[in-house]
């Protein structure tokens, strides 16, 4: 009898310990296919054995990462899917590339002399070129190091993938700026990372695990709109100036304005237009102005601020987006001119995007209304989620790459709190 319990007690510890292994093999299943396009960027500095760790702070920005919700889902998204969620594991995998490049203390700095460097153009040569052909190697820009001392075509192109990634204008000049902006400590790089995983976790639950939204990332200065799970549309923008700064809020897009009336702030009447009135007694009519009900607003047209479209989400702000006409701005790389609005280049096409799958707005419809001298209000069928957010580091769910963004607000500075934990920028 005493041999009869051996046995069983030796068959239930079996049988404990192939559950548990069956329960663990689950779970990576799990989160293979929520993560399953990682950053594929070919790089020599990660070993071949590393992974994504799929942390506690990573549960919990993934909301809807168990089993029961993934039954749930009525239309299982796509691997390629813009899934929010999975910014937190690409920006650990770029953590894990720039801890490995410091540990190695590959992050060489490039000699220069501040009071006698020139702009490094094409064909250029020098000492200073090897350093940055071999910088752009170690961060992925370029394939590989030939050690060449000459500005060539090959170096050319990695310069225009650390320009995008870092939001730079794409040319192949290299300033002094571009120099000091190389010269960072790699560990500012590894601090930048680090915050913006924290970042992440204050998306909002609603849109972790959207396949329709519209985000955008203020130190981009850009748009994205996703809908069912891809990329379906990308705009650059501008928004607020540092003593006006656009809002990191969220919200659901529910109307789309064509030809609206620009109500001027009170804010702005005071500050600037009785100024300009004082100054010019036909100031208003000749910025196609007028006063109603005690208040200023611009009449629709193609000189309105607002341009000829605007896009309307509740919020405590007052902040929408909307076209604009002073699309030369768009040519500068810091682009922060409104006064908290969001600018966008290419609004025009976004409302047609929006709306191109609603039968009562045809395209022929959409751009009379745009072009008309009444404000004309669309009120949309579904609608969307958006979030305005503040990434300084980002993963382009297209290359796998980091993207470093100018800390626009200076927002790195401040305290961000996790619980117990501190991550503070100096």
């Amino acid at each position: 009898m005493r041999h009869f319990n051996i046995t069983l007690l030796i068959i239930a510890i079996g049988f404990l310990f192939s559950s548990f292994c069956f329960e663990n093999k689950g779970r990576k299943s799990i989160v293979g296919n929520l993560y399953s396009k990682e950053n594929t960027n070919p790089e020599n500095f990660i070993d071949s054995t590393s992974s994504a760790t799929f942390s506690k702070s990573s549960l919990k920005t993934v909301q809807n990462s168990n089993p029961d919700s993934i039954k749930n889902e009525t239309k299982p998204l796509k691997k390629e899917a813009y899934l929010l969620s999975r910014q937190y594991d690409k920006l650990q995998l770029a953590l894990e590339k720039y801890e490995k490049i410091e540990r190695k203390k590959l992050w060489k700095k490039i000699d220069i002399d501040s009071a006698t460097f020139k702009d490094l153009k094409p064909f250029d040569s020098g000492v200073a070129v090897k350093q940055i052909r071999e910088r752009l190697f170690i961060d992925g820009d370029l394939k590989k190091d030939s050690k060449s001392t000459i500005y060539n075509e090959e170096l050319m192109a990695g310069v225009l993938n650390y320009k995008k990634r870092y939001g730079l204008a794409l040319n192949y000049k290299l300033t002094l700026d571009h120099i000091k902006q190389m010269n960072e400590p790699i560990s500012e790089r590894i601090k930048t990372i680090q915050l913006n995983m924290e970042r992440c976790r204050l998306i909002p639950e609603n849109l972790i695990n959207a396949s329709d939204y519209i985000m955008v990332n203020i130190p981009s200065y850009r748009l994205l709109y996703v809908k069912n799970g891809h990329s379906e549309f990308t705009s650059d923008v501008f928004v607020g100036t540092k003593w006006s700064e656009t809002e990191i809020f969220s919200s659901t897009m529910d109307k789309v304005v064509f030809s609206p009336y620009w109500n001027v702030p009170q804010s702005i009447i005071d500050n600037e237009l009785k100024l300009n009135m004082a100054s010019n007694k036909n100031y208003l009519e000749e910025h196609n102005m007028e006063w109603n009900g005690g208040k200023v607003r611009q009449k629709p047209g193609p000189k309105n601020s607002l341009g000829l479209v605007k896009f309307l989400f509740p919020n405590p702000f007052d902040i929408y987006m909307h076209d604009t006409p002073a699309k030369s701005l768009f040519q500068f790389e810091q682009r922060t001119f409104s006064h908290g609005c969001i600018n966008i280049k290419e609004a025009k096409k976004l409302a047609h995007v929006i709306l191109k799958d609603d039968a009562d707005w045809p395209s022929e419809k959409i751009d009379l209304a745009m072009n008309g001298e009444i404000e004309t209000t669309c009120i949309l069928k579904n609608k969307i989620p958006i979030y305005i957010g503040y990434f300084t580091a980002w993963v382009s769910e297209d290359t796998g790459e980091v993207n470093f963004f100018s800390d626009v607000y200076e927002k790195d500075k401040e305290k961000e709190v996790d619980g117990s934990k501190n991550v503070v920028m100096e």
